[in-house]
């Protein structure tokens, strides 16, 4: 009864769409099976639960396969059921009040290797004329600073400084910092500066990159440019702009630079945030050891 009234009030008073109110239904219907089956005790109806049943239930989900993220969501469904059940009277307390959701594994973020950042740039330096030659260095620019896609679209051209080799980068919530780069990045930009001068007409945008217009470029261009071109040396799903930030910070720890300095290059406002690159290096460290080590 009690569930029934949950599942119309989601529909017709909150205006939930069909698709979650069979999903809420869906995660409430096995936890009344659970608690009907005698895993919790046996024959208990929705409204008598404890919080202890809840945990069992959490357990058991997790010890049958389901990732936190699919137990998160059922607890989500259970959450929202009795604080009805109580805003109604059918219960004195809200059991799942002292049920904890469990922690969701952070995903490691997905890089590209050395070898295979270099063999693109390699291909990529192939082709003559300004757009090809605008395309490589934004993917250049991309991995040798780390920066994000909102940010090398915003950048102007007083910004490139390529005679102190440095960026003047505006992050988020407008927070600027100095990133410096190399001499193969500043070559690089030399070039694309010469072959935008003869290309582009004058008097376009203030933008450091732009079409043949002299339009600054759209961050749909830059994330398509981008995709399309790691296409050629990766088979990763995940081929944006931002995997190559993390090959940056990634390259970067690999070669023995501190978690600080990557932090303060990469525009991060915690260092817990530039703390899963960390994982990634050691899951680095586990396959050269169990290649290299005779007894791994």
């Amino acid at each position: 009864m009690w569930k029934d009234s949950f599942l119309s009030y989601l529909r017709f008073e909150r205006n939930y769409s069909q698709a979650t109110v069979e999903s809420y239904g869906t995660d409430i219907a096995q936890f009344e099976d659970f608690l009907q089956k005698g895993e919790a005790g046996g024959n208990q109806a929705l409204e008598t639960a404890d919080a202890a049943m809840i945990r069992q239930w959490e357990m058991s989900l997790l010890e049958s396969g389901y990732s936190s993220s699919s137990v998160n969501r059922k607890l989500c469904a259970l959450r929202s059921f009795y604080r009805f059940l109580l805003a109604r009277g059918a219960i004195q307390a809200d059991p799942t009040r002292r049920v904890s959701s469990p922690k969701k594994a952070k995903r490691l973020p997905c890089f590209l290797r050395e070898e295979e950042m270099e063999l693109l740039l390699d291909e990529m330096a192939g082709s003559d004329g300004f757009p090809p030659c605008r395309d490589r260095l934004i993917v250049e620019m991309f991995y040798e600073t780390g920066i994000r896609r909102s940010e090398l679209v915003s950048l102007n051209d007083e910004d490139v400084d390529a005679v102190s080799c440095q960026l003047k980068v505006t992050g988020k919530r407008n927070k600027q910092r100095i990133i410096p780069f190399g001499e193969s990045l500043c070559n690089s930009i030399k070039r694309y500066r010469a072959l935008r001068g003869s290309a582009v007409p004058p008097g376009g945008d203030a933008a450091f990159f732009v079409d043949v217009k002299g339009k600054r470029l759209s961050v749909g261009k830059v994330y398509a440019l981008v995709r399309e071109n790691l296409s050629k040396v990766t088979t990763l799903k995940k081929r944006s702009p931002h995997v190559l930030r993390h090959t940056f910070a990634t390259a970067m720890l690999n070669n023995g630079a501190g978690i600080e300095s990557v932090k303060e290059l990469l525009g991060h406002g915690s260092l817990s945030t530039t703390g899963i690159y960390t994982h990634t290096t050691f899951e680095e460290l586990k396959k050269v050891y169990k290649q290299a080590h005779p007894r791994a």
